[in-house]
């Protein structure tokens, strides 16, 4: 099955679906669906909400490996089933979609320009688990606001340390040094940023060949380096706040920079809608956000 999943990620055409959101951005999530914050009373139930709309998300027609990739969870999400089926299993079983999952615990207060990862404690075991539920991979993000050479650089460090736990748990990590979109020099963020990544891909290598999930850039093409370097399994894009049309424009014109798109992805859902609206809009979604990832 890893074989499987290592071929479809690194020679597949498509995208990554990110339905990962957690405590902090789960609520917006469920306001765009049409849910309000006082339909639910408490965290559990909240969540209950989420799942039911991730669930019918990934249940339909419209989601499957003929377009996605592979998709990003939420640790409860990985708890949870998919039409009666483990989570992770059901993606990739029946809808031939590797499963990936969120292990960052949040991010710490701005330093030096940046928001590192807040510690993650009980990662070992996590990854453990991650595994006995067949999780392929993982993905955590951390933020880099200005361009602080500092500060981007203990970014991007964090980020290795943790992604070489990760590889020495067999699993293939996402590093995601988020530039924001507004972000003070954003160009410049971009260059510094690289340069530091290039620096440690020089360095001792992982067990395993390693993603990326980065910001669309500024310069169109800018992030070939590491899509090309051997080290790198595939490098995809956030949509950072960008309307889907915009993060969809702007992404077309970065050649094999694929999506990793969670806002843009569920962009016009809705509660209310009936089965076939649901799946119309989805199936439009995918079908932007693919002819994107595929130019």
């Amino acid at each position: 099955m890893l074989g499987q999943q290592v071929e479809h990620m690194c020679n597949g055409r498509g995208f990554i679906a990110a339905l990962d959101q957690s405590g902090g951005s789960t609520p917006k999530a469920l306001r765009r669906y049409g849910i309000a914050e006082d339909s639910y009373r408490t965290e559990e139930e909240m969540f209950d909400l989420v799942h039911a709309m991730r669930e019918r998300i990934v249940t339909s027609p419209s989601f499957s490996g003929e377009h996605i990739l592979g998709a990003i969870l939420f640790e409860k999400t990985m708890e949870r089933s998919f039409g009666d089926r483990p989570a992770a299993d059901y993606l990739w079983e029946e809808k031939h979609v590797v499963p990936f999952l969120k292990v960052d615990k949040g991010l710490a207060a701005e330093a030096d320009g940046v928001r590192l990862m807040k510690p993650i404690p009980d990662l070992d075991e996590l990854l453990e688990r991650a595994a006995a539920h067949h999780i392929f991979g993982t993905k955590m993000r951390s933020v880099i606001l200005s361009a602080d050479h500092e500060g981007i650089a203990a970014n991007v460090a964090q980020q290795f340390e943790v992604g070489r736990r990760i590889a020495a748990a067999g699993l293939v990590p996402i590093l995601e040094p988020e530039i924001d979109i507004n972000a003070t020099g954003k160009g410049e963020c971009e260059q510094l940023l690289l340069d530091e990544i290039e620096a440690h891909l020089a360095g001792e290598p992982f067990e395993t060949q390693l993603m990326f999930k980065l910001t669309i850039p500024e310069i169109d093409g800018f992030y070939t380096p590491l899509i090309e370097h051997p080290a790198v399994l595939r490098v995809v894009a956030l949509s950072g706040g960008y309307s889907r049309a915009e993060a969809n424009e702007r992404l077309a014109r970065n050649p094999r920079l694929i999506a990793s798109f969670s806002r843009a992805l569920t962009e016009g859902l809705r509660i209310d809608q009936t089965p076939e609206e649901f799946d119309r809009m989805l199936a439009e979604s995918i079908g932007s956000i693919y002819a994107a990832s595929t130019t």
